[in-house]
């Protein structure tokens, strides 16, 4: 089950970054709204439109489902908390292929 170990962090390495993104994403949607960076310089333009790309497909049915909060968005807080659990499911699968409980 070595074979497994590669996979298993590719996976963690993915779903971090993909973490990071989504941080960076929230982050750089309050800069813009209090108007500390402007979407008119080229480069905020794509690495704006770049995070709403990958981040927006996993936030919009959370979204979906979501009561309506006053214009406060916590679906990134969701999907954080997606990703961590999901992190710590392959984290535990990992451990019971090394340590030969499954």
């Amino acid at each position: 089950m070595i074979i497994l170990n590669p996979i298993f962090n590719i996976i963690q390495i993915a779903l971090n970054l993909y973490l990071w993104a989504i941080i960076i994403s929230a982050i750089m949607s309050w800069l813009v709204h209090f108007g500390v960076i402007n979407t008119r310089n080229q480069f905020i333009s794509m690495v704006g439109e770049f995070l709403w790309r990958i981040t927006e497909p996993a936030l919009r049915p959370i979204r979906r489902f979501m009561p309506n909060l006053g214009g406060i968005d916590i679906s990134p807080i969701i999907l954080i908390l997606a990703i961590y659990f999901a992190s710590d499911v392959l984290a535990n699968i990992q451990y019971s292929i090394n340590a030969g409980g499954l």
